[in-house]
């Protein structure tokens, strides 16, 4: 079968490389020159999945796998099967950008082939899918949907890092535009999934849409939950994480951990795609502003136990939106950065998988670990592994250590003589 995927970021090579590893001719169609040019010398252009560094040198060199721009559409207009997965994110006001998805449909809608099966993996607001790509991708191609034209929407379910894993362990859900985008869709992932991989139908596209979105919003409101206990749990002098292990030994109870803040391409930004415009929706609207409150709770509490931040120096440890990935799509860390300056710190970085030159984009002062430079107070944003075992004395001058993951042990720090805090700890 020959398939085209649109984009190919951190998502979307998996995907590739999971196709053309069934034996499927796949073309990768990017805007990035840089990825397209990695990927046909035979490289990964993402490190973060090992799988992909195997696998991408041996596909490319047999053929079934190459990338191009839409300078060269040819594998797109011989492509029986397009996915897309192209971002769709939130701006600074909260409103859904669909600018760069929207301009590779009609990119697509120009070069799609009759009978051709297009399915949107991106993340969608319900209805997206028939009433905003379905009328371009129409209107682009001159195919009438759902008779010379098929649509479908299958949300992503995996986590960046372990994509091709997580496409092995999760069924793939799948919901047309009509019975028969339905039943090509559900053909085709069972031809280009893993053998044994669950493939579920679903009444159709919006029904698709919409569990993305309430499995997405689950994970926030439950977080907002345990931030709330959290808070509770701080102001009474217990230890939120021995209840909430010892609620969840009940089989009933699922709560999750409490955190600074909650980063990503999903949970930061999904929600907003359910309860954007609709205003009977209060739960998920209050999650997220309880979650984006948890920087300013941190920052109050380092202002609780060491007075004014004005001018002091406060390091922020793992700049990624969570541990040991590379990654800083809308990461807490930005968030706790802005209330740290609110409050007159002066912010030092730190990320072992980012350069100092990345930290100074991001508007923090890189830090090196062991360099003698002092700093008043540090704050574990992302449980990176080289994190585990973290020495106090490579941060002299360190009086607060607050783990803004409840990842370490505070004996470590308490025996340096350091002050350590958690989330409700």
């Amino acid at each position: 079968m020959r398939i085209a995927v649109i984009g190919l970021g951190h998502i979307g090579l998996p995907l590739a490389v999971q196709y053309a590893s069934r034996g499927h001719e796949v073309t990768g169609v990017d805007i990035d020159e840089r990825i397209v040019a990695t990927l046909n010398r035979g490289e990964s252009p993402h490190a973060d999945e090992q799988a992909l560094v195997e696998r991408v040198p041996r596909l490319v060199e047999k053929g079934n796998l190459r990338a191009t721009t839409w300078a060269d559409p040819s594998g797109v207009r011989a492509a029986q099967v397009v996915v897309v997965i192209v971002p769709v994110v939130v701006d600074e006001r909260r409103e859904i950008a669909f600018g760069p998805i929207d301009a590779a449909t009609r990119d697509l809608a120009a070069n799609l082939a009759k009978d051709a099966l297009v399915v949107y993996e991106t993340t969608l607001p319900v209805g997206t899918t028939r009433d905003r790509f379905g009328p371009i991708l129409t209107a682009g191609s001159g195919l009438e949907l759902d008779r010379d034209l098929f649509l479908a929407f299958s949300p992503e379910r995996v986590l960046v890092g372990r994509v091709l894993l997580d496409l092995q362990r999760y069924p793939k859900i799948v919901g047309g535009t009509s019975a028969e985008s339905t039943r090509r869709a559900v053909e085709f992932y069972r031809s280009a999934l893993d053998e044994g991989t669950e493939v579920w139908a679903v009444a159709d596209s919006e029904t698709a849409e919409m569990v993305k979105l309430a499995e997405t919003t689950y994970r926030d409101v439950n977080i907002a939950y345990a931030n709330e206990l959290a808070r509770f749990a701080a102001r009474r002098g217990l230890d939120v994480t021995e209840v909430i292990g010892a609620a969840n030994s009940q089989p009933y109870s699922h709560i999750h951990q409490p955190g600074v803040g909650v980063g990503g391409h999903c949970i930061p930004v999904y929600p907003h795609f359910l309860f954007n415009g609709e205003p009977d929706l209060r739960l998920p609207p209050m999650a997220r502003d309880i979650n984006d409150s948890m920087a300013r709770f941190a920052v109050d509490t380092i202002e609780d136990r060491v007075g004014s931040l004005d001018g002091q120096p406060v390091l922020v440890l793992g700049i990624a939106y969570r541990g040991d990935v590379n990654e800083d799509a809308f990461s807490s860390a930005f968030r706790l950065r802005d209330e740290l300056r609110a409050a007159g710190a002066r912010v030092h970085g730190h990320d072992p998988y980012f350069s100092a030159d990345h930290l100074r984009a991001l508007d923090f002062e890189p830090y090196e670990l062991g360099s003698g430079v002092p700093v008043r107070v540090a704050i574990l944003q992302a449980a990176h592994e080289a994190y585990r075992s973290l020495d106090p004395a490579v941060l002299p001058g360190l009086e607060l250590f607050v783990d803004g993951r409840n990842a370490l042990e505070r004996e470590p720090f308490e025996r340096a003589g350091v002050r350590y805090v958690g989330i409700g700890r």
